[in-house]
């Protein structure tokens, strides 16, 4: 059993570790989905694990072993979790779930506020909001009915042909629902540590996945690096809307190095041992729970035939 109560541990360390060589190796459009799975996995199942550890040394303290009417000494010899181990489990799964609650209440608090703006903002052709503004500034407005707003200033910055691109990776955060992969990350990395910095290499591969799209609607990936450079230029270190995606907010040099190098190549040996690690960590978790429920099956045996 220890073997498998390790597994979502040893998982979430190497996807800590190795993130960004898995990225490298996936298109954004097939490591975003992905990582984001295998993050809010690991987080899932090692919350699970631990919670089930938690359990086996909390029902046999106190009066519960007469309520539930179990054996508290059959509890602890078949399960062998030490009292301090199981009470380190509790503390921990009381912080992760404590921050994983809080995470989920600014997410839902950040999604009603830009469903809020969406629905105030009026768009002049589709899903496009056209500012008057002196500040250069261009973003997707995450909602559910979302919009794509620029201004003025940033419409006049760029070439006909720059504006479609720049508009095409905007397009692609709201057809792709980027903000929900963004909101899972950030879920997954307040529940388990190991997994903030994944959360920050989706966040990059998310814009990246916006550029590989506008280069592909556009048929010139020299041209989006350009719009990408020519936009983060325009906007001079403006600070970004709050919950909102913009084309020029992440990196926009090491995304435009990339756009003029060949578009990422599809490794399926990397996806095979993503959902390899997702599925072990899956069964992990179940053969814990199946363990636990067990152990406190017997526990409720022996308290029987007393």
């Amino acid at each position: 059993m220890i073997t498998f109560a390790a597994a979502p541990l040893l998982v979430g360390l190497l996807l800590a570790a190795f993130h960004d060589q898995l990225a490298r190796r996936l298109r954004p459009n097939v490591a975003v989905p992905l990582l984001t799975a295998l993050s809010l996995t690991v987080a899932l199942c090692t919350g699970l694990i631990l919670s089930a550890v938690a359990v086996l040394v909390c029902v046999r303290l106190g009066p519960l072993p007469q309520i539930g009417q179990w054996s508290a000494s059959a509890l602890q010899s078949r399960s062998g979790v030490p009292l301090g181990f199981g009470v380190a489990a509790t503390a921990i799964v009381a912080g992760c779930l404590t921050a994983a609650v809080i995470q989920a209440v600014r997410s839902a608090r950040a999604l009603a506020i830009a469903a809020r703006a969406a629905r105030l903002l009026r768009p002049v052709a589709g899903d496009l909001v056209v500012i008057e503004d002196a500040t250069p500034s261009a973003y997707a407005v995450a909602a559910f009915t979302g919009r794509i707003v620029v201004s003025t200033a940033m419409l006049k910055a760029l070439s006909a042909d720059e504006r479609r691109a720049l508009l095409a990776h905007e397009h692609s955060h709201l057809r792709h629902r980027h903000h929900l992969y963004l909101h899972g990350a950030h879920l997954a990395a307040a529940a388990n540590p190991l997994l903030r910095s994944p959360a920050r290499s989706i966040s990059r591969l998310i814009e990246r996945w916006a550029d590989e799209d506008a280069a592909a609607e556009v048929g010139d990936r020299a041209l989006t690096a350009r719009a990408l450079a020519r936009a983060a230029l325009a906007r001079d270190g403006s600070p970004p809307a709050p919950h909102t995606l913009s084309a020029a907010d992440h990196r926009v040099g090491e995304r435009a190095r990339l756009l003029l190098a060949p578009q990422p190549v599809h490794n399926r040996l990397a996806v095979v041992l993503a959902v390899g690690a997702g599925l072990l960590t899956w069964a992990a978790a179940g053969a814990i729970t199946l363990w636990a429920n067990g152990v406190v099956q017997f526990a409720e045996a022996v308290y029987t035939r007393r």
